[in-house]
């Protein structure tokens, strides 16, 4: 049986679309507004993450320019297991980038995070890039605030002030104030103040250095002064305005200041309008009528059919790990999924499987990020990421429907079989990722739309001995993202 509690939230989120966004700071605790006020860690489904930095930069105290640099993010959960396990795709837009192919092309390469929120609101990374660069921040205290209160925490941050490559992490110890309550775009939010300073290196009282970050960087101090809005509703961190004046110390004896500010919240993707991308699957043979209409229930919206009716449609997201999730669906009158009615029982099936194939080898299924296409076995040069001229029709037919789209992000993933070195399938991978999204853009759809991403062999979905087994594996995946 579905608790209460759970409802509760599908449906909080359902009426304010926010419920998702406290987690793009990686500390996804809910601050409640019941008398109690208390705070819990509760997980989220896919939720997007912008970082907006603009930091004047010293090079020795001469001013030598500006830093505008915008990081975006989609981050899907990908396992449940004693919190959540989460999978980021980031990608960077700023005036100097040093991926060419990036700048030539216009379409953004993935940069992979993955992290665990656990059932106490810590976020451990497990594969780091450097972002996000703000961890465990904002938090709360596990008891009721009033305005004025002040409250102590720690987090940590990930910093590459000269773009090597090499992320230093940094512990902060952070000093909360809640300051009092307003209206943020029509919705009712706490205000927080956050302030902590920049401390790192040996000595002065400082004694912190990440070994396994930039060996070069020898000291940084500093000052950080942010505003934070909380939604009251959801208890979802909306925006945090980070103002920020430090210097990092480097081995050569170089100083590099940077002020200015940093600017955290959360973008939604705009809805794919399924009613024009699904007769689009259709009309090119990706899914027959009996798979459009199990396609049609969205994951965290409410369909009401004509008996009223309430369908809401959640991703449900496996115990084990390595497991893709599986969809569920929660049925009930709508009366009944009223957050008073405190006797409210449902049941749960699971929606059956999409067929495997199909005329064209692609096929559609939903996920937590969005609709994912999957072409099969793509015929590329050996070890090449040319493709052959037999794989325009697919593609043809693919631009045809990403068209419908309206303004989406799409994710392209590469696979490989394992057979080889995996640094190798890596690049493959991507490269062919790339080489999609190209073909794609030059469809008419526009190339920073597309965010590739290599995952070489790492992925398999059928068995590497078996000549089949790698032709299903080579594969390249599109998601649309909402």
């Amino acid at each position: 049986m579905l608790k209460l509690t759970k409802i509760q939230r599908i449906l909080s989120g359902l009426k304010h679309k926010t419920f998702i966004c406290a987690a793009i700071l990686e500390g996804f605790f809910v601050l409640t507004a019941s008398a109690q006020s208390q705070i819990s860690y509760s997980g989220s489904p896919t939720y997007t993450l912008v970082e907006r930095t603009d930091l004047l930069r010293y090079d020795n105290n001469k001013y030598t320019g500006l830093m505008s640099r915008e990081v975006r993010s989609f981050i899907t959960p990908i396992s449940q297991k004693n919190g959540y396990l989460y999978e980021g795709n980031f990608f960077v837009d700023e005036k100097t980038q040093r991926s060419a192919t990036s700048v030539a092309s216009g379409i953004h390469d993935s940069i992979l995070s993955v992290f665990r929120i656990g059932n106490d609101g810590v976020l451990t990374m497990v594969e780091d890039h450097g972002y996000p660069s703000f961890r465990s921040f904002p938090s709360y205290p596990a008891h009721k605030i009033s305005i004025g209160e002040r409250w102590q925490a720690k987090a940590e941050r990930a910093v590459d002030p000269l773009n090597k490559g090499i992320v230093t992490k940094m512990p902060i110890y952070v000093e909360y104030t809640y300051t009092g309550d307003e209206v943020f775009n029509g919705e009712e939010v706490y205000r927080l103040s956050a302030q902590w300073a920049t401390r790192y290196g040996m000595g002065s009282g400082t004694s912190y250095i990440d070994w396994g970050g930039d060996r070069e960087l020898q000291k940084a101090t500093g000052v950080h002064k942010a505003s934070i809005l909380v939604s009251k509703a959801s208890g979802a961190a909306l925006v945090v305005r980070d103002s920020v004046d430090e210097t990092f110390v480097y081995a050569d004896g170089n100083q590099i200041r940077m002020k200015g500010t940093i600017n955290l919240f959360t973008e939604y993707p705009p809805s794919v309008d399924r009613d024009r991308i699904l007769p689009a699957l259709r009309r090119f043979a990706m899914i027959n009528e009996e798979e459009e209409e199990k396609l049609k229930v969205v994951p965290g919206k409410a369909v009401v059919k004509e008996d009223d009716t309430v369908l809401v449609a959640m991703a449900e997201i496996p115990k084990e790990e390595n497991l893709l999730p599986q969809s569920e669906i929660y049925d009930d009158n709508l009366s009944d999924l009223l957050p008073s009615n405190n006797n409210w029982e449902a049941f749960t099936d699971e929606l059956p499987e999409l067929p495997k194939k199909n005329d064209i080898a692609i096929t559609v299924d939903q996920t937590p990020a969005g609709l994912r296409l999957t072409i099969q076995d793509l015929q590329f040069e050996a070890n090449s990421a040319n493709l052959l001229p037999g794989e325009q029709k697919r593609l043809d037919s693919i631009a045809a429907v990403l068209k419908e789209a309206g303004q989406s992000q799409f994710l392209i993933e590469g696979h490989t079989a394992r057979v080889g070195q995996e640094e190798g399938e890596m690049e493959l991978s991507l490269s062919r990722a790339h080489a999609i999204a190209e073909e794609l853009s030059k469809r008419g759809i526009q190339p920073g739309r597309f965010i590739c991403k290599g995952s070489g062999g790492k992925k398999p979905v059928a068995d590497n001995s078996t000549q089949e087994g790698r032709a299903r594996n080579r594969r390249v995946e599109i998601t649309i993202l909402e």
